[in-house]
């Protein structure tokens, strides 16, 4: 079987990537958690799982009746490192929502007309209509991060981004808007596990890029513009909200769980709900670099 860019990730893990990380992964089991920062040493059981996932959908299936019924407007920005999750994450709150009205936005590199734009125009058109739940796969906080890293984005950009986003996104929310921006954690040992079982799947090799490969080299570049991303970007009226997802499973669980307990929607089962962890959701405190 061909690897995807010729074998790059493999090649990382058995030649520059740090012992610690590679002794933890080789040593590790199906279900073990990798970080030992991490609340939890392994996975939560499937069957817990579903149960409250089961739970959780159904109160999906609600808000998003109330949402369209009153026409709020919802956005959820959804941030990480690569392999962190998101796109699993989105899937999960859409798998029994109507597609009409809960729609995805993955945007690609801006065009050469969008680079000559506000930096947050492109982003402004994919805002909800009324009765609309939208979900960001990335968003405008790429200049914070993955630009910065990547040196995409000039310095003086980046600090204009920062001198705005707090304002932009209080427009948004004095607009109505609800706006939840998740930023998940993933410990850098589980990163590289991921990657490496996406580099032999034939069915998930779409997902790798040159940025993740490269990615690989720059965590503490990384890690540093993410703290000041986390720091920089928050707002009481957006915080950010941080998902610890070396665990997927209580990851999709608490993520959903949060926005639900955070909407007044129609006939709400605050006992289906059931109680945040917040040793795997909280703020910015408990991102772990």
């Amino acid at each position: 079987m061909t690897l995807p860019f010729d074998g790059a990730i493999s090649r990382f893990f058995e030649e520059e990537a740090p012992k610690a990380i590679r002794k933890a992964i080789d040593a590790a089991g199906k279900d073990d958690i990798l970080s030992s920062s991490f609340p939890y040493s392994s996975e939560l059981a499937k069957k817990d799982y579903d149960k409250q996932f089961e739970a959780l959908q159904i109160e999906l299936v609600k808000m998003q009746a109330w949402v369209k019924a009153s026409g709020a407007r919802v956005a959820i920005v959804f941030e990480g490192r690569d392999a962190a999750g998101k796109g699993g994450t989105i899937n999960r709150f859409r798998e029994n929502l109507n597609p009409r009205g809960a729609r995805v936005v993955a945007l690609a590199k801006p065009t050469e007309t969008e680079a000559t734009q506000w930096y947050f125009q492109r982003y402004i058109t994919q805002l909800p209509a009324g009765g609309e739940i939208v979900f960001f796969d990335r968003s405008w906080y790429n200049r914070g991060v993955v630009e910065k890293v990547f040196e995409f984005c000039t310095d003086a950009q980046r600090e204009h981004f920062f001198d705005q986003v707090v304002d932009f996104e209080k427009m948004l929310v004095d607009e109505g808007i609800h706006l939840f921006k998740f930023w998940l954690n993933v410990g850098r040992a589980e990163q590289l596990r991921r990657f490496l079982a996406r580099e032999q799947d034939p069915l998930k090799q779409w997902k790798l890029s040159w940025i993740d490969v490269e990615g690989l080299r720059r965590w503490d570049a990384y890690s540093h513009a993410i703290r000041e991303t986390l720091y920089r970007g928050q707002s009481s009226h957006a915080p950010w909200t941080v998902v610890r997802s070396d665990d997927k499973k209580r990851a999709r669980l608490e993520a959903i769980r949060h926005v639900l307990l955070n909407i007044d929607y129609e006939n709400k089962n605050l006992a289906a709900l059931g109680t945040a962890d917040s040793a795997i959701c909280g703020g910015p405190d408990i991102w772990d670099a």
